[in-house]
């Protein structure tokens, strides 16, 4: 009993210690009871016949009838090895440069030049998904796009890239680099930022030189924060947007482009079969969380470091 006055009393205490910065969390925790906690009772639709208009209460329920439909399907492979490969490519390929760049401008001495780069970096990260595949689009064109003109000027056959199959994955990936990568690196330039500066002092009087600096003291003074970004990067490896596949997809590159996330656009909107496509996306999402809780227990056997 004396154990259990004592957690509460210390609690109180944490609690009005804190009060400013528990308030300040009110609206995010309000945010996501609302926007991501309470849409889930909705789920349920993946196991019934729903209709929207008899409704989710007088819906009949069918069990795992549109999982059995999902499995038994040929789209079902079709869509698991097209989100599976380019999650994973996209992963593998475009992780370790946001890490590049942090420890490219960590060492830039020149103060203008290093708001600049950040500056261009940071950009496409603001633009909306629309605008990016608009201008990927017509860099691509095979009439006006700046990269055929490139080639015809080199003397080769312009390429009608969007509609070649075997260049959708390297298109989508270089895209998402593009994007995300200066947007990615703020989050390593705070971890460098917190590195503490006598370790670098440490490494001079020792007789290293910059790339010495960033070998032994940068990459492991930022090694947790990137592998807590990798096992976030990890676990939404199979949920990739729907949107811009959608904007760049065509009925000629569906053998290599259409995922789960288009496939569940396609079924529930366009479609209107909405049980059908909550049980594709409720399949998508228990994916995605076996990855990440596989991920972090991975990391922790051999790094010591996780998520919690």
């Amino acid at each position: 009993m004396r154990v259990f006055r004592s957690y509460w009393s210390d609690l109180r205490k944490r609690i009005k210690r804190d009060r400013q910065l528990l308030i300040l969390l009110i609206p995010c925790l309000v945010f996501y009871l609302i926007f991501r906690y309470g849409p889930l009772s909705g789920l349920a639709i993946a196991f019934m016949d729903y209709s929207v208009f008899t409704g989710i209460f007088d819906s009949p329920w069918v069990g795992l009838k549109h999982f059995s439909k999902l499995f038994g399907s040929d789209d079902f492979f079709l869509l698991f090895r097209n989100t599976l490969t380019l999650g994973f490519f996209n992963l593998i390929v475009s992780f370790p440069f946001p890490i590049l760049l942090a420890l490219l401008l960590n060492e830039v001495r020149v103060a203008r030049f290093k708001k600049s780069i950040q500056t261009f970096s940071y950009l496409p990260a603001f633009l909306s998904v629309v605008i990016i595949s608009s201008m990927i689009i017509d860099f691509l064109s095979p009439t006006n796009g700046i990269v055929n003109r490139l080639l015809v000027s080199l003397g080769l056959e312009s390429h009608y890239f969007l509609v070649d199959p075997s260049w959708f994955r390297p298109v989508y990936i270089t895209s998402e680099i593009w994007t995300n990568t200066g947007y990615d690196a703020i989050i390593y330039l705070a971890a460098v930022a917190g590195i503490n500066p006598t370790l670098y002092e440490a490494a001079r009087v020792d007789g290293a030189g910059r790339f010495r600096s960033i070998w032994n003291v940068t990459l492991p003074g930022i090694l947790p924060t990137i592998i807590i970004m990798f096992i976030l990067k990890t676990g939404s490896m199979i949920r990739i947007g729907y949107e811009k596949v959608l904007l760049l997809y065509n009925p000629m590159t569906y053998e290599v482009a259409d995922v789960f996330s288009t496939f569940v656009y396609r079924k529930g909107l366009l479609e209107s079969n909405y049980s059908y496509a909550a049980a594709v996306g409720l399949f998508e999402a228990l994916v995605a969380m076996v990855m990440l809780l596989g991920a972090n227990y991975i990391s922790k056997r051999l790094g010591g470091s996780g998520l919690w």
